[in-house]
């Protein structure tokens, strides 16, 4: 094949990719809204749609030779073509059937020929076999892979934005891999827009052209008169006599016509400077908008996200999702699609409650989550992730904290229910009975803040026992500008972003009042901390004339200036020695070999051309609530070698796990089955074990239920790693008293290690 006709079918491949995730969205909407509602009024349209959205699918599959693609397509458009003739009823188990062929097709989509292992064409095979099965009239039948159906049925809403009954327009997200990398999607009236804008700054380029040539010529006149007055010092010397009249009025005649140039070019310089300012801020305002994405591009594979969540998880599960109009900045849409995801699968997994464990307690078997953006003003979005569930029982945070050495134990006896509650937001803080492989980790919540705090943004969590949790982010919408408050501290420029100032204030020295060993002020009735800025940043003392020259200038007009910065709902005063205004200013990261520097988020140029770090709100706000360190202060160390027992049969696996841990410096000793580990705990002394779950004698489950039953090995940490990974096994996990539960299929040794560190 020719290098042009290779280009040109790898153009049309990606053009292919796009479109065919666009089908296999609105045919993923359709089913779950088939699954929610399949007797509803709009069921025809939903199946007339997901109908044509297979066929044109199979068209297009044909057209770049995906034959695979295309012989899934065709038995599932048959079986759609059934369901609208009400020859075929829908059913959980043909819903879970479509379902798989979308994934399937989807990861074709995403993959090469050369790329797809044996299994996903034994998979491609299995799938049209059971496709043909059911559009020839056989029931559908799940595979073992899949998770077992639970009753009634799982209930995913939408909100009418998205769906309305029937699927509407889907926008590919930025992380699907089919999507071409550097594209965004637009109205053509934005691209109207900004190409009149650009025409618009011809006239500037123009305009500053003419300046150029006005002001060379006034350049030219400046060297005209400077030879000029040379000539009459050299004709004074000559002559010996000085025309001072006649000299006086040409230098004056020369002045008045520069000074008039100069003046005319000022005044068109400030016009144009206008116009050129107006055509920017209108420019930027019009990129900003090119760049704002509905809600609705992140959020539209949530729906069937949540449905599989659930059922992996035995639960019912209505997700609401509201303001999928509101448009927001493409980066911050990039950057929140995980956090979101974590926020949901948080509430599923520690919220929801099992249907029958909901019924007992009064509640409808099936538990709601909802999703609603919305915009708090012109500059910030909110976002609420809320769920009707079991809610955050404060007393196993406050455990989980003190387990992990982030508060001491003394400070549980006085709790503080708003400060326990912003503690699960600390790394390695998860009240989750057991470690998984997606959960209990205690990291998904220190993710959210870390990137939420990264945006400028701010996270706070309210819960209710038995009643619900929800979670609040403020974000702002666009990131394509940055305004700050410019302080100065001595010598030392700093930015505060003005999304996070609330005031800027004078306040006198008398009215500083110290409760608990911390200075305080009073603004409108609102009692403030307040800490010296410098301090803050740790910034070195100044030299003792400095601060006697600074102190006779505070004491000489009787006030201090304060910044008043607000994270959350938390607010400090933070004393500086000037506020020098809001300036807006472009804002650079500090690049990769100081990519994170505490209380830094990046730095900016100001128009004098000096350079001044941009504060991070959340750092700094921690480092003024922080007390000093001791310098005598050390971190211990562990006093002994910490000992692990691994157990397991397979003499492979049990040499792997063995010189993993021992690499990490842990003692290891080893059995060959449950009861030869059963029988070394009762006569040693270990740390942890590391056990299977399929072993001869006594499998893992049994040895941690024997371990649980002795008072002596009680507390132990037991940490199951094996190849069952269906729901059934990891409840049973749980049942039994296990710490962790690892799958071989997913096992990584970082992954091992990872979990025996939160354990010991």
């Amino acid at each position: 094949m020719k290098d042009k006709d290779k280009e040109f079918l790898k153009r049309l491949l990606a053009t292919f990719r796009v479109e065919a995730e666009e089908h296999l969205r609105v045919i993923a909407s359709g089913l779950l809204e088939l699954e929610r509602k399949p007797k509803s009024s709009k069921a025809g349209e939903v199946l007339e749609t997901v109908f044509r959205e297979a066929h044109s699918l199979k068209g297009a599959a044909r057209s770049v030779n995906l034959r695979d693609i295309e012989a899934i397509c065709q038995p599932m458009e048959s079986a759609f073509a059934l369901l609208k003739q009400q020859e075929l009823v829908i059913s959980p188990e043909l819903c879970d059937l479509f379902h798989q062929a979308v994934d399937h097709i989807s990861q074709l989509v995403s993959s090469t020929e050369a790329e797809r292992a044996p299994s996903a064409r034994a998979l491609t095979r299995e799938l049209i076999r059971q496709l043909e099965d059911v559009s020839g009239g056989v029931a559908p039948r799940i595979s073992s892979g899949d998770p077992t159906p639970i009753a009634d049925e799982i209930r995913v809403e939408v909100s009418p934005a998205l769906s309305g009954g029937v699927p509407v327009e889907t926008h590919p997200t930025p992380e699907d891999k089919t999507f071409p990398a550097g594209t965004v999607r637009m109205p053509t009236t934005k691209l109207t827009r900004l190409l009149l804008q650009a025409e618009e700054m011809t006239l500037a380029k123009i305009s500053a052209a003419q300046r150029a040539v006005e002001l060379q010529e006034i350049n030219r006149s400046l060297l005209s008169w400077k030879r000029e007055s040379t000539k009459w010092k050299d004709r004074q010397a000559a002559d010996g006599a000085m025309r001072w009249d006649e000299w006086r009025g040409w230098n004056e005649a020369q002045l008045d016509a520069i000074q008039g140039r100069a003046a005319a070019v000022s005044r068109a310089f400030e016009q144009d400077q206008r116009g050129l300012r107006r055509m920017v801020d209108e420019h930027l305002e019009e990129m900003k908008k090119v760049l704002m994405l509905p809600v609705a591009s992140i959020v539209d594979a949530f729906p069937k996200f949540v449905r599989d969540l659930g059922r992996e998880h035995g639960k019912e599960v209505e997700l609401i999702i509201r303001g999928m109009e509101l448009e927001m900045d493409k980066r911050v849409l990039e950057e929140m699609k995980d956090p979101l995801i974590h926020l949901i699968r948080n509430c599923l997994d520690h919220g929801i409650e099992k249907p029958e464990e909901r019924v007992r307690m009064g509640k409808p078997s099936h538990g709601t989550i909802i999703l609603a953006f919305s915009a708090r003003d012109s500059r910030r979005a909110e976002i609420l992730v809320s769920d009707d569930g079991a809610g955050i029982r404060l007393d196993q945070v406050r455990s989980a904290a003190i387990k992990a050495g982030i508060i001491p134990e003394e400070m549980s006896e006085k709790p503080d229910p708003h400060k326990t509650l912003s503690l699960i937001f600390q790394s390695g803080i998860s009240t989750s009975q057991i470690i998984t492989d997606i959960s209990g980790r205690g990291l998904g919540l220190a993710i959210v803040r870390e990137k939420v705090e990264k945006l400028e943004g701010v996270v706070s969590v309210e819960s209710q026992t038995d009643v619900g949790t929800t979670f609040c982010i403020l974000l702002p919408l666009t990131l394509a500008t940055f305004r700050g408050i410019l302080v100065r501290v001595d010598e030392h420029l700093f930015l505060l972003p003005s999304i996070n100032v609330e005031r800027a204030a004078r306040v006198r020295q008398e009215e500083i009042r110290t409760i608990e060993n911390r200075e305080t002020i009073a603004l409108d009735g609102q009692i403030f901390s307040m800490v010296r800025l410098g301090e803050a940043l740790g910034l070195p003392t100044r030299n003792n004339r400095s601060s006697a020259a600074k102190n006779l200038a505070v004491a000489a007009s009787g006030y201090i200036q304060v910044v008043v910065v607000e994270s959350g709902n938390k607010g400090i005063a933070f004393q500086v020695d000037e506020v020098m205004g809001e300036h807006e200013v472009l804002v650079k990261e500090l690049g990769r070999q100081l990519s994170r520097v505490r209380n830094i988020a990046g730095a900016a140029i100001l128009g004098s051309g000096k350079v001044a770090p941009v504060l991070n709100i959340p750092d700094l706000m921690k480092s003024a609530a922080r007390p000093p360190v001791a310098a005598g202060d050390v971190v211990k160390t562990p006093a002994k070698a910490v000992k692990i027992l691994v157990a397991e049969d397979s003499i492979t696996a049990r040499t792997l796990l063995k010189n993993i841990l021992e690499t990490a410096g842990y003692e290891v000793a080893t059995a060959v089955d449950g009861m030869d580990a059963f029988t070394q705990l009762r006569s040693g002394e270990f740390d942890l074990i590391v056990s299977d779950v399929d072993m001869p004698r006594m499998s893992g489950f049994e040895l941690t239920a024997k371990i649980r039953g002795e008072k002596k090995l009680g507390e132990l940490p037991v940490v199951l790693v094996t190849a069952l990974e269906s729901r059934e096994d990891r409840e049973r996990g749980i049942d039994v008293g296990a710490d962790a539960y690892i799958v071989k299929s997913s096992f990584d040794q970082s992954n091992l290690l990872e979990v025996v560190k939160r354990l010991i």
